[in-house]
């Protein structure tokens, strides 16, 4: 039976006890949203230029501590446009966690170089300064540390390794909007950093992402690259080949309702993070671990079951109560295009997590009798 077929009988059975179906994740719309997105299609102005663009850009770099914001089609768009502006070209390695989502690969990838995998902290589940360091080569360019599910990498090594070696850092945030290292949010500590506005996101605009940077030339030459290599002193000269990568009035308009809000965001997550970690205290799991430098977003709340339990068999048996989860990100070095045959070897930690990682819902919606019945059910499920 397929992951949707038993999706929507989980849903049917638990709604026959009064239970509303739980869901990984919910995109919560209860601001400006309408308001503003009804301005753009009342006035016109619905495509890749329009206030909303402005003002979220504006609205979004101040949010973050930088100095420059640009907005983008989406995060990995963000990612493509962001390498090639550092000079990200083939024959260079970029290196990038083996425990993220494809994009973070694809988008070295788009560029003609390689992603060189490096494995995680077994804490904090993010990039390992010192499996980084083994990684360098002389054809690395930059490093790309990845806020795994809301929480922020270890940057200091990393900028240190990349200061020693002449490397550019450029920083994954597309789960950890708000997210803070040492008591500075992400996206403002590499040279440059990428958000998502998936619709599963902190901030979610259906698509769309962000760019953010103090450096002025490299926020001027992202945005020529992201519409189409567009001279912006010259109109319909294009001194380079650019992309159609912008973001639409009514996108941004979504985002700037959803920043207003962004406060609330993270605090629900936080307190949602506070209950699971309560009612989770005598399971035998792995909970998300807050490390003392950090403040997780708790973009997902994850859990990494003992080697004992089948982990596959529990996120049925969850889906069957109505409980919708979903697996850690496969590792990259296990998917074909970048299938590495010793990888399980040379990046043990994120083979062991990926195979036992489970996300539980996160929504900021959720209730304490929520969380109580997701983890009354994943404690049955281990007994």
């Amino acid at each position: 039976m397929s992951a949707l077929m038993l999706q929507e009988r989980a849903a049917e059975k638990v709604n026959t006890r009064g239970r509303e179906f739980i869901p990984l994740a919910e995109t919560v719309l209860n601001g400006n949203e309408k308001r503003y997105v009804l301005d753009c299609l009342d006035t016109g102005w619905i495509s890749g230029s329009g206030k909303y663009v402005d003002d979220f850009e504006r609205e979004f770099a101040t949010f973050c501590g930088v100095e420059h914001a640009v907005s983008v089609s989406s995060g990995t768009a963000g990612l493509h446009v962001a390498l090639l502006a550092l000079g990200v070209a083939p024959g260079d390695e970029v290196i990038v966690p083996d425990l993220t989502y494809v994009a973070s690969a694809n988008a070295v990838t788009y560029c003609g170089a390689r992603p060189v995998f490096a494995d995680v902290d077994p804490t904090t589940w993010t990039l390992d300064p010192l499996d980084v360091a083994r990684k360098i080569s002389p054809a690395t360019k930059a490093i790309m540390p990845v806020h795994l599910y809301g929480h922020p990498a270890d940057i200091d090594p990393l900028l240190e390794l990349a200061s020693a070696h002449n490397l550019s850092v450029i920083e994954d945030a597309a789960e950890a909007h708000g997210a803070e290292y040492k008591g500075r949010r992400v996206g403002g500590l590499g040279d440059v950093g990428v958000f998502s506005f998936f619709g599963n996101k902190i901030i979610a605009t259906g698509e769309g992402g962000m760019i953010t940077t103090d450096d002025k030339s490299l926020a001027d030459q992202v945005r020529l690259l992201k519409g189409q290599g567009m001279d912006t002193a010259r109109r319909y000269w294009f001194p380079i080949v650019g992309y159609n990568y912008r973001m639409t009035n009514i996108q941004a308009a979504i985002g700037l309702a959803q920043l207003e809000r962004i406060n609330w965001f993270i605090e629900k997550k936080r307190e949602v993070a506070a209950l699971y970690d309560e009612a989770m205290r005598s399971l035998p799991i792995l909970t998300s671990h807050e490390a003392a430098w950090a403040k997780s977003v708790y973009w997902l709340y994850s859990v990494c079951l003992t080697e004992e339990y089948d982990r596959d068999r529990i996120m049925t048996r969850l889906l069957e109560q109505g409980i919708e989860t979903r697996p850690f990100f496969h590792p990259m070095h296990h998917l074909p295009p970048y299938y590495q045959r010793d990888g399980d070897s040379t990046l043990p930690v994120t083979t062991n997590l990926a195979a036992r990682g489970i996300n539980l819902p996160s929504s900021a919606l959720l209730t304490r009798e929520d969380i109580t019945y997701v983890t009354s059910a994943l404690r049955a499920c281990l007994c």
